[in-house]
């Protein structure tokens, strides 16, 4: 068939190749569909997700019934020859459509929050349902009894009503290709677009346009057959390259900025968790015991019982902090060239550990200014910054030494830089 047209090279290896070749887009098309249908199940009132579910199973089904193995099978279950033409026709321009209509609703909005958004969806279902049934009765009025799995499109390219329908369903589906694709890169060229979008956008946008290369293809080899040329190879060898490689990169352009985000803030999430370690460690020393292990907790809920208990160990212990020690701690941080906000949580590092050895003691607190317990709002806050900071304890040290003698200066050539 046209669409599935499959070389046959003169090496038998190549002709097994091209008969499972179009399984290749189906089989990541299907992967696609299985990575977002959770999300979509979860948030099933999205009509945006729900376009895309649909979209990917529609063109999954068009690479499945594109296979000619499953040409064959059609066509004997419906003992017509060659009926595969118009149902895989109808598929890829209601394919087609809906590529059209999700990126006009994913650009401008809802449908229903935008009037020209439903007129544009409105005018895009008529015109390519009317495309759909046109396929239908042009086949119903052509003349192909000989089946033709391989090369329908240039086979027939000469036949009444079926020389209009292969001319139909490819002017649909390069129409339908050079608006998604004008759509698509426009829209990559607007401001504010998330990073992961954006490079969705961009597998979209070379999906659409490796689309208009393989229309480009069959066009030309079916024009050819009507000036009495042969350029069969272009629609037999080319154009299913074409296809299987837009597939691919329209599946990825889907599934990107959902994995994307997905991922990174799973990696967030655990760097965040990670890098609590160092006050969580010492935490436990105070304490005498950590939060409890629980096997089946999501990373969300290991953060945030990790953050609690921190909290909860660190506000007592931060009420009897040596505040004098804090602020002298600060300047001798700023005094070895560190920035404000590391500088803080150097200082902070040095008073928590001074709390410790001190073993909570009341009395390691004596010296705070006027007897009033300092304030712990930032300190409980910015508990990653502290953590981060107790993972260098040489710098701890400098500056505590430092510190504890306020009366010396700090020279150039004493300063330190500290990367993480």
């Amino acid at each position: 068939m046209g669409f599935a047209d499959v070389a046959m090279g003169p090496a038998s290896f190549l002709s097994e190749f091209y008969t499972s070749f179009w399984w290749i887009p189906a089989g990541v098309l299907a992967a696609a569909l299985a990575i977002k249908l959770p999300t979509i199940i979860r948030l099933w009132t999205d009509p945006l997700l729900r376009a895309v579910g649909g979209l990917l199973l529609l063109a999954c089904a068009v690479f499945v019934f594109v296979a000619p193995s499953t040409i064959v099978w059609v066509n004997r279950v419906t003992g017509v020859p060659n009926i595969s033409a118009p149902w895989v026709y109808s598929l890829l321009t209601a394919f087609c459509g809906s590529c059209l209509v999700l990126i006009i609703a994913w650009r401008d909005g809802l449908p229903e929050h935008s009037a020209s958004t439903r007129r544009a969806t409105r005018w895009v279902v008529t015109v390519y349902g009317g495309v759909i049934v046109a396929l239908w009765v042009l086949f119903a009025l052509a003349d192909v009894p000989v089946e033709r799995t391989r090369d329908l499109d240039t086979y027939y390219a000469g036949t009444p009503f079926m020389r209009e329908e292969i001319l139909l369903y490819l002017l649909a589906h390069t129409t339908a290709a050079l608006i998604t694709s004008k759509l698509i890169w426009n829209w990559i060229r607007t401001d504010g677009l998330d990073a992961w979008l954006r490079w969705g956008l961009k597998f979209l946008g070379v999906g659409y346009a490796l689309n208009l290369a393989f229309d480009a293809a069959k066009l030309t080899a079916v024009v050819a057959r009507w000036t009495g040329n042969d350029l069969d190879w272009l629609s037999l060898n080319v154009a299913p390259a074409l296809a299987c490689l837009s597939a691919v990169s329209i599946a990825v352009g889907f599934i990107l900025p959902h994995a994307g985000q997905y991922l990174h803030e799973r990696w967030r999430i655990r760097r965040a968790h990670r890098r609590l370690r160092p006050l969580y460690r010492l935490m436990r020393t105070v304490h005498g015991a950590g939060v409890p292990l629980v096997l089946r907790a999501s990373a969300e809920l290991r953060l945030t019982r990790r953050e609690t208990f921190i909290r909860d160990v660190l506000l007592p212990l931060a009420r009897r902090t040596d505040e004098r020690l804090r602020k002298r701690s600060y300047v001798a941080a700023l005094g070895l060239g560190f920035p404000p906000e590391r500088a803080r949580a150097l200082a902070a590092a040095v008073v928590i550990l001074d709390a410790v050895e001190g073993g909570g003691n009341p009395e390691c607190g004596e010296g705070r200014d006027g007897g009033h317990d300092p304030d712990t709002t930032d300190l409980l806050r910015e508990i990653g910054a502290v953590s981060r900071a107790l993972r260098h304890p040489d710098v701890i040290r400098e500056v505590r030494a430092r510190a504890v003698t306020p009366e010396d200066t700090v020279a150039p050539e004493d300063t330190v830089a500290v990367t993480e």
